[in-house]
């Protein structure tokens, strides 16, 4: 169970080995609980950031100067445009410039892409440093920043380069939700979604029944459906941490979405291209016999409601098809998906007649 102190909710994840160990914090003014996350050990910070939080990445490193570390700075290009080899390179020279040992910290501040190519860039140094991650979007709060996943994406597709490497923190300082773009913080919930339909409904009937509230990050609703978005993820993660097997089950829509996210090069938010997979996995479970078609039409709805879309260009299936052959769930021939029994009930489905596949696509097409 989650302990609330000073308005400050503390989720701990936890593994087989203490360094897996580590707590989410969720609340205001998190950056004062950094020194004593650090410890004296450290001497040397790196913040990794995107250009457009320079400020915010400046403020860290002064909160860290002021602590009394030695504070540098990485700043990478914006959203996946950050998570290529030749940015960790960077990162990695400047780490090496600046003699980081193996007591050092890197911290990351910003979205799911920078604490993905910033936990692996600590993954990778000196075979592995601390990461300390605070996210600065719904997106990283909920997923990327909790689970010690790290990657990087290449020209075959997204994250297939990576490594688990847990965190020794992260800090979801939800006053940092203030400056991001209502379709952003919407974006994001598509992932809070995900987690509703796999493990807590709960989280589907206050979306359904907040839909203002829901576009206030400052709400209590936004910050109820964070917590338990984070303890779906911290359980699941506790048990199974390189998923070998219940965490396989966060990848539900991800199979479809990481195929269009490489069909637009990255051009479409994460969030939007796991909703459209949502809906399609949802729609395969239903032809299968294995799904209600009212949790078909309940999926729709709902992320309808949010903006997000349910629909994909008809003329994509060959591009899709061969990206998801190339997927990290992929086991020789047999494409996985994460499907529904019914809400809260997840299983892997594994589909040897692409035909299959197809005819369901077809019920998500559109005509772009």
């Amino acid at each position: 169970m989650a302990e609330t102190t000073d308005a400050v909710t503390t989720i701990p994840v936890t593994g087989t080995q203490p360094q897996e160990n580590y707590d989410v914090l969720i609340g205001h003014g998190l950056l004062a609980r950094l020194p004593e996350i650090l410890g004296p050990r450290a001497q040397r910070v790196l913040v990794v950031h995107p250009r457009a939080l320079r400020s915010t990445g400046e403020l860290v490193m002064n909160d860290l100067r002021t602590a009394g570390y030695e504070s540098f700075s990485a700043e990478i290009p914006d959203a996946e445009e950050g998570k290529h080899v030749q940015v960790a390179a960077f990162c990695w020279q400047v780490l090496g410039q600046n003699d980081f040992t193996r007591s050092d910290v890197v911290i990351s501040v910003g979205g799911g892409a920078v604490s993905d190519v910033a936990g692996f860039v600590a993954a990778t140094w000196l075979r592995g440093v601390r990461v300390v991650h605070i996210p600065t979007t719904l997106l990283g709060m909920v997923d990327a920043a909790v689970g010690g996943k790290t990657g990087i994406n290449t020209a075959e597709g997204k994250n297939l380069v990576g490594s688990f490497h847990p965190p020794a923190a992260v800090l979801c300082d939800l006053g940092t939700l203030l400056t991001l773009p209502v379709n952003e913080l919407l974006a994001g919930m598509a992932e809070v979604i995900k987690c509703g339909f796999i493990a807590d409904p709960e989280i589907l009937r206050i979306v359904e029944e907040n839909p203002e509230r829901v576009r206030d990050s400052q709400s209590a609703v936004v910050r109820e459906l964070i917590e338990r978005a984070v303890r779906v993820k911290a359980e699941i993660v506790s048990q199974d941490l390189k998923e070998s097997g219940r965490r396989e089950f966060l990848n539900y829509g991800h199979t479809l979405g990481h195929a269009i996210e490489l069909a637009e090069r990255y051009q479409w938010r994460h969030g939007a291209a796991v909703s459209v997979g949502m809906v399609f996995v949802a729609e395969l479970a239903a032809a299968a016999g294995n799904l209600d078609e009212e949790v078909v039409h309940r999926t729709r709805r709902i992320l309808e409601s949010l903006g997000l879309p349910v629909s994909y260009r008809g003329d994509r299936w060959k591009q899709l098809s061969d990206a998801m052959h190339r997927d990290k769930k992929t086991r020789g021939n047999l494409l996985r998906f994460v499907v529904l029994d019914a809400v809260g009930s997840p299983r892997i489905m594994e589909v040897p007649d692409e035909s299959i596949l197809f005819a369901t696509y077809q019920e998500i097409a559109d005509e772009g």
